[in-house]
C-alpha cells in the first residue's frame, strides 16, 4: 500500500492553516506531487478538509479483500488562529469511482461512500490494484487521525495503519480565520474578505 496524504480533485491546490503572514508564504507548488515538501516546509495544517489516496495492491497470487476501513481520532482541539491559504483557486471538482467521506467532527467518525457509490468490500491483487480516495472533512476542530484497513486472503487477514508517514493526518476547521488565495495566472496572495468563514 502506498499513502498520498495530500491530494486534490482535478490537480488544484488544497487549503491549508499556515501561522505566518502572507509576505513569508511561498506560492503554491505548480505540481500536486510537491505538495507534501510544500506542507512540510511551511508547517502547513489542512484547512476544512483532507483528501488522501490511498493505492492498495496483492503482493502475490491470491486475491486480497479489502473488509472494512476505520478511522481512528488522536486527538481533537480547539482549531489554531492561524491565516488560510487556498491554493490554485478558480478549479472545478470532480469524484472517482472509489470516494469516501468521513466527518471528522463527529464523536465517532464513519467512513461512508460518496456520491452514492458502493462500500466495502473491495477486491484487489497484484495484477489489479485499486486507488481509494477518502476526505475527512472538519469544521470545529483541529483533528489529529489515522486509518485503520482490514484486509482478508485465504485464511490469513489482517490490519494496516494508515497514515502520514508515522504520523497522524492533521486537519484542522478554519471558521473565522483570514482567507488568502492565489489564483491562476497572479504572482502574489490575495486577501479573500468575501471567503471569510
Amino acid at each position: 500500500m502506498t499513502t498520498r496524504a495530500h491530494t486534490s480533485e482535478n490537480q488544484c491546490g488544497g487549503w491549508y492553516l499556515i501561522n505566518l503572514p502572507p509576505s513569508k508564504v511561498p506560492p503554491p507548488p505548480p505540481v500536486e506531487q510537491d505538495e507534501p515538501d510544500w506542507v512540510k516546509a511551511n508547517g502547513a495544517i489542512a484547512a476544512d478538509m483532507q483528501r488522501v489516496a490511498l493505492t492498495v495492491q496483492g503482493t502475490g497470487d491470491e486475491t486480497v479483500v479489502i473488509e472494512s476501513m476505520y478511522v481512528r481520532v488522536v486527538s481533537s482541539s480547539a482549531p489554531p488562529a492561524w491565516n488560510e491559504y487556498r491554493g490554485w483557486a478558480g478549479c472545478g471538482g470532480g469524484v472517482e469511482t472509489r470516494s469516501f467521506d468521513t466527518d471528522l467532527d463527529a464523536v465517532r467518525p464513519v467512513i461512508v461512500p460518496k456520491a452514492g457509490q458502493r462500500g466495502f468490500p473491495y477486491k484487489v491483487s497484484q495484477s489489479d490494484p485499486e486507488v481509494l480516495y477518502l476526505t475527512g472533512n472538519v469544521t470545529a476542530h483541529d483533528v489529529s487521525w489515522y486509518v485503520e484497513l482490514q484486509w482478508s486472503s485465504g485464511g490469513r487477514q489482517g490490519t494496516i495503519r494508515i497514515d502520514d508517514h508515522g504520523k497522524p493526518f492533521r486537519t484542522s476547521g478554519s471558521q473565522g480565520r483570514p482567507v488568502y488565495a492565489y489564483p491562476i495566472g497572479d504572482t502574489q496572495w490575495t486577501d479573500q474578505p468575501d471567503s471569510q468563514n
